[in-house]
């Protein structure tokens, strides 16, 4: 039987948002690694110029990004285990975090074919 499909019922918006704080972590000038329990520090977020914003080698849209300056969206991965938040400064993905399967990487990050 395959994993169930986002088990935790984060709704889009938190899904979307958990998606580009992957990918941000990804990205050491936006990140720092703790290597004792793996997690992930992310303190540099990304400005919107115009409809999108630069996420590493990835564009993506604003409106796909808007839960990254929302409290709520925070709040709520951080109650279901995925995050430690001190928002707006500083997000602390979890191991769970970082390896929850949102399904929405190739849907919401743009990358250039040259």
């Amino acid at each position: 039987m395959p994993p169930k499909q986002n088990p935790l019922r984060l709704n889009p918006l938190q899904l979307r948002t958990l998606t580009l704080l992957q990918e941000l972590a990804r990205h050491p000038e936006t990140s720092t690694r703790d290597a004792a329990s793996g997690e992930v520090t992310i303190t540099r977020f990304p400005h919107a110029h115009g409809d999108h914003l630069h996420l590493g080698d990835a564009l993506v849209s604003a409106r796909d990004a808007s839960g990254l300056g929302n409290q709520a969206v925070w709040v709520a991965l951080a109650r279901k285990g995925l995050a430690r938040a001190t928002f707006p400064f500083s997000i602390t993905l979890t191991a769970e975090g970082l390896a929850y399967e949102t399904g929405l990487g190739d849907k919401i990050l743009h990358r250039s074919d040259h």
